[in-house]
C-alpha cells in the first residue's frame, strides 16, 4: 500500500506544523492539536529501528541533551511530502567522551525512553570529540514520508 503524495503533504502538516489535514473523514478532516507542543529531536549511534524507543542507541557522548522544536510554520516548512526545519539546531558541545552519529529521531520526550515517532539515517556519519558542537543548519533536517 502506499499515500497518496496529497495525503503525505496533509500528514506531515499535521505533524510538523500543526495544520489540520481537511476531508479525512469529514470536511473537518484530522485537527491540529489545542497546543502544538513539541518534537524533541535526538542523535543516535545506530539505526533505532522500527521498535525502537528514543533511548535505542541514542548517543551518550559528554554534555549530550536532546534539543527540542516547536510544531509550527515557525519551526517547520512542508513542501510536498517533505518537511525541514526552518532554523539551525544545535547541541551541546561535546566533552570528554565522544561519539559517532549515524541517525536522528523525533520523539516525545525531553529525556528516557519517550515514544520515537520518527527516525532517519544522516546523511553522512558525524565523529563527535572534545570541542565539536553537532547541529542541524536551517534546512537540512529532512523527514520525508513516501
Amino acid at each position: 500500500m502506499s499515500a497518496t503524495n496529497a495525503f503525505e503533504t496533509s500528514l506531515l502538516g499535521l505533524l510538523f506544523t500543526n495544520v489540520d489535514a481537511a476531508n479525512v473523514g469529514d470536511a473537518t478532516g484530522l485537527r491540529g492539536s489545542t497546543t502544538a507542543g513539541v518534537f524533541w529531536i535526538s542523535l543516535h549511534t545506530g539505526s533505532p529501528g522500527e521498535t525502537g524507543d528514543q533511548t535505542t542507541s541514542e548517543t551518550v557522548y559528554t554534555n549530550y541533551l536532546r534539543q527540542d522544536e516547536a510544531r509550527n510554520t515557525t519551526q517547520w516548512t512542508v513542501t510536498g511530502n517533505t518537511a525541514d526545519n526552518d532554523n539551525a539546531i544545535g547541541y551541546p558541545t561535546c566533552g570528554a567522551t565522544g561519539a559517532t552519529l549515524t541517525h536522528f529521531g523525533l520523539g516525545s520526550a525531553t529525556s528516557g525512553a519517550g515514544n520515537l515517532f520518527l527516525y532517519g539515517t544522516l546523511t553522512a556519519s558525524l565523529a563527535v570529540s572534545n570541542g565539536v558542537t553537532p547541529s542541524f543548519a536551517a534546512g537540512a533536517l529532512d523527514v520525508s514520508l513516501d
